[in-house]
């Protein structure tokens, strides 16, 4: 009872209008703006002709005479969709690989009884906080005596060795939330190990697993240092990698082409989060919650 007292105070601030504006309303508002700006930046320059772009005269926060000939420059004169395409199918085998592999791992930390299981859980993911700045230089090594240089194997190969950790300890944060005592009534009606996590806990991880993978995904899609390393014929590259490095010439830099291709590269991501964001945040909540 003193407990929803004091809810129902607390909510009461928030009651007048100055209050509400400075401490809702505002802070939303820049974080809005902080968000969406760079956004704006990216549509406003890619619609922008070249004359207005090297004009001073022009306003720069806003299109006079809009063109898509910097889209026509990208998506006609360039490889941006293989680079494209490269990337949706790098993103994708390497999501859906590093899932397989998390999901069995995070299983066996958190479900299989065996010694050493919390240190294992917690080196999988302190390999997560090595930088790829460093393990780029022994993978490079390997790819190279693998013959795996310049293909699109070298990073769906790669990419797993940042994604798995991360994703393990999201799923065993999640997996440690479903209650154990369904297992052990599928474990007495006679259930295989197998099949009560393909048919108990898979259904039950939904949010989590949908979280996971957004996280792959996304950090596969924008990943920059292996993608630079290991790969370097035009028709391999993905979207980061092509459009800084195919966009620009010396000191030349095509700005509308490179905004509308950071713009196009956007998209697909921001279509993810839109229709999975609840999944989204309950597999984070979940993942913490205990």
């Amino acid at each position: 009872m003193t407990q929803a007292v004091d809810d129902r105070v607390g909510m009461e601030y928030l009651q007048s209008v100055p209050r509400k504006v400075v401490t809702v309303y505002l802070p939303l508002g820049i974080f809005l703006f902080v968000l969406l700006f760079p956004f704006y930046w990216m549509g406003v320059t890619s619609f922008k002709p070249n004359e207005e772009l090297l004009s001073r005269e022009a306003n720069p926060f806003w299109v006079v005479n809009p063109t898509l000939a910097h889209f026509h420059k990208l998506l006609f004169e360039t490889s941006y969709p293989a680079w494209l395409w490269n990337t949706v199918l790098v993103s994708v085998v390497a999501t859906f690989a590093s899932l397989a592999a998390s999901v069995l791992a995070a299983y066996a930390i958190e479900r299989l009884r065996f010694s050493g299981a919390k240190q294992v859980g917690l080196s999988i993911f302190l390999a997560y906080l090595v930088p790829p700045s460093i393990l780029f230089i022994p993978l490079a090594t390997i790819v190279f005596e693998l013959g795996l240089f310049d293909t699109r194997w070298a990073l769906i190969l790669t990419y797993p060795t940042f994604l798995i950790p991360f994703s393990t300890w999201l799923l065993m944060g999640y997996f440690r939330s479903i209650p154990y005592e369904l297992e052990e009534c599928a474990l007495i009606d006679g259930a295989t190990r197998w099949q009560i996590l393909t048919k108990i806990i898979l259904p039950l991880a939904v949010p989590g697993l949908i979280s996971a993978g957004i996280f792959a995904f996304t950090l596969s899609w924008n990943e920059f240092i292996y993608a630079l390393t290991f790969v370097s014929s035009s028709e391999v590259k993905t979207v980061p990698v092509g459009v800084v490095t195919e966009l620009v010439e010396g000191d030349v830099y095509h700005w509308g082409s490179l905004m509308a291709g950071a713009l196009l590269g956007s998209l697909p991501v921001a279509f993810v989060y839109s229709f999975f964001v609840e999944y989204y945040v309950s597999g984070l909540t979940g993942s913490v919650k205990e």
